[in-house]
């Protein structure tokens, strides 16, 4: 069990730290201006949300929520990603039921853009109206923003200002450029080494959710290889292969400030521990609870169980939900619901990163799921 809780929590923060350092390369490298057309659109980045949430497993989430606590998107934007996730249960009904997965999938997505809209709309009102900080009122720390350093712009970047543009000059000429020299440093050394045993880890399946191989994805008739987590864990390991690159190649301030101090040191103890503990406590409670004996004909009844379950950051108890649908033991506004109350491990860095942005966003969610299953009782 401990082992096991273990490569699950190595898994989630190896696969959020990869993003973060993508994203925090393509915006050195963009010198800040990837995402300052981001920054000026909140419908735009409540589509972006809302398409990253529903890519199948917890990469797309965990994307969205670095996103959202480096301030670049917005709170409805983080409201979209998580009503759209289904997490790991995504590969389960795309294999058992492929065809009223893809229509539940468009539903999220049209469901995501809406409220995520709305959220922003009200929210950003009640905020100016109040004139409070949005980053105060989330939890954020006003300084975790993708900076730009003056050691950046020697090497041809420029400073971004509040909105992601550039607003000054490069500084240093070919020669000051030219005499930067990389040097390896232990720092880089860790990072490469740790990045390179994270990609073999990843390529021999010794990382891995467990529950998504067992019970019934083995008996559904209409798996298929490519519905599987293993071909995103190859991509993924691709993306920790350009990292690696980026570690040869970045200047020496770019590895210390940008990696190590930023991201290594600030928030991959953080988020590891946060979700070793998480999952460690619902490993040993789902021991002593049996969720499915409550399973009943009730279907109001299940709708609150299923957002209930919904709460609790982690995939596998959402699983009930997706094989009682299959069986046709529950209707599909129960499915529903508990697709809109759950987000798979996409919620863990965010509890780790901002606790208020968290609980907040998961009482949206959940008051969400809850109207949408009741409603769509109505209809089916």
């Amino acid at each position: 069990m401990l082992t096991d809780i273990l490569r699950n929590s190595i898994l989630i923060t190896g696969l959020v730290v990869i993003m973060m350092m993508m994203i925090e390369s393509l915006n050195i490298e963009s010198r800040g201006l990837i995402f300052s057309g981001l920054r000026k659109t909140k419908i735009g980045q409540v589509v972006v949300s809302t398409l990253l949430g529903l890519v199948p497993g917890c990469i797309g989430g965990f994307a969205a929520v670095s996103l959202y606590t480096h301030r670049i998107i917005s709170f409805g934007a983080l409201i979209a990603m998580m009503i759209a996730s289904c997490g790991d249960e995504a590969f389960m009904m795309l294999a058992m039921f492929p065809q009223k997965a893809m229509l539940i999938f468009v539903f999220l997505f049209i469901l995501s853009v809406i409220c995520g809209v709305m959220v922003d709309f009200c929210r950003d009102r009640i905020l100016k109206r109040k004139h409070v900080d949005p980053a105060k009122a989330d939890g954020l720390p006003e300084d975790d923003v993708f900076e730009i350093h003056t050691d950046d712009r020697l090497h041809g970047h420029c400073h971004a200002d509040d909105q992601g543009c550039c607003n000054a000059h490069l500084h240093g000429s070919r020669d000051e450029i030219g005499r930067r020299k990389r040097h390896p440093g232990w720092r880089r050394a860790v990072m490469f080494i740790g990045i390179a045993v994270f990609i073999a880890a990843l390529a021999t399946g010794r990382l891995g959710h467990e529950h998504i191989h067992e019970g019934h994805a083995h008996d559904a008739a209409l798996a298929l290889d490519l519905l599987s987590e293993d071909w995103m864990y190859v991509i993924f390991a691709v993306l920790s292969i350009v990292v690696l690159g980026v570690l040869c190649f970045a200047s020496d301030h770019f590895v210390e400030e940008h990696l190590w101090r930023h991201i290594v040191k600030r928030h991959l103890p953080v988020i590891f521990g946060w979700t070793f503990g998480v999952l460690a406590i619902l490993e040993i409670g789902l021991q002593y609870v049996d969720i499915e004996s409550w399973i009943s004909s009730n279907t109001a009844l299940m709708i609150l169980l299923a957002v209930a379950i919904g709460i609790i950051p982690e995939s596998g108890p959402h699983m009930i939900f997706v094989t009682l649908y299959a069986s046709g033991i529950v209707p599909l506004p129960v499915l529903i619901a508990s697709c809109i109350a759950q987000d798979g491990h996409s919620s863990l860095p965010l509890l780790a990163e901002s606790k208020a942005s968290f609980f907040k966003a998961k009482l949206a969610t959940c008051c969400i799921a809850i109207i949408s299953g009741f409603t769509s009782m109505l209809f089916l």
